[in-house]
């Protein structure tokens, strides 16, 4: 049987960055092994059909930047 991680989902916040340049962070990319990546949108768009074939949960809040 696989095992798998909990994994905890916080909203992402104006304090959190993308791991690729210093903007903020929309999207949070849960890895295998229980360690995550965080991503602006621009980033997570740039790599996002390679990070969602080896991500195991994407939790994406770009949507929120159509509510503000």
């Amino acid at each position: 049987a696989r095992m798998t991680s909990t994994i905890t989902r916080t909203p992402l916040t104006a304090t959190d960055r993308c791991d690729r340049c210093a903007a903020q962070a929309l999207v949070r990319v849960f890895l295998e092994g229980g360690s995550a990546l965080q991503f602006c949108g621009h980033h997570f768009k740039e790599h996002e059909v390679r990070l969602r074939a080896v991500a195991i949960d994407v939790q994406d809040e770009t949507s929120l930047l159509d509510n503000a």
